[in-house]
């Protein structure tokens, strides 16, 4: 995959996902590490944590946050993490640097989200927006999950376009 050759215009946002277009546009990197950048095109699941893990820390360490898990656990596959022990996966989040610095929320978040995926779609992140739906439905199935509210949810838009999963130009 690969980044967006479009850009979109952000300027109703602001925040750190700003901060991470402007240097994509000057620095041609969105987090500030091509290779974080290209395990997030590379996994729909990181994408979809990355947003989650969005909230309260700096933006490009939360989209670092599904690379940490990804070391720790050996994978990033929805199915193997809703049937994971909660305690088992909080132990990963709170490994030496966090994924997160609300260890036991965002743990219980990701959890919960796994088995929604799973449930829902498959066990497949990108299902969510996939099949050509329209941002209105895929914000609305953002809105359903665990940490996701209406601003986190928008927000997506830029993600899945910015590291190329969408083109929403």
């Amino acid at each position: 995959m690969a980044y967006a050759t479009k850009l979109l215009d952000y300027g109703t946002m602001e925040g750190g996902l700003v901060r991470m277009i402007e240097r994509f546009k000057e620095e041609g990197t969105l987090i500030g590490d091509p290779s974080l950048d290209q395990f997030i095109m590379d996994h729909p699941t990181a994408a979809l944590l990355g947003m989650l893990f969005d909230q309260r820390v700096r933006a490009e360490y939360a989209f670092a946050g599904p690379f940490r898990l990804f070391e720790r656990l050996g994978h990033l596959d929805l199915n193997r993490i809703a049937d994971m022990e909660l305690e088992q996966l909080a132990a990963a989040f709170g490994e030496k640097p966090a994924v997160h610095r609300f260890t036991n929320v965002m743990a219980e978040r990701t959890h919960e989200i796994a088995k929604i995926v799973v449930a829902n779609y498959g066990g497949k992140a990108d299902n969510i927006w996939n099949q050509g739906v329209d941002f209105p439905t895929i914000q609305k199935r953002l809105v359903a999950l665990p940490g996701f509210g209406l601003m986190t949810a928008s927000k997506m838009k830029y993600v899945l376009h910015y590291f190329g999963y969408r083109d929403f130009s």
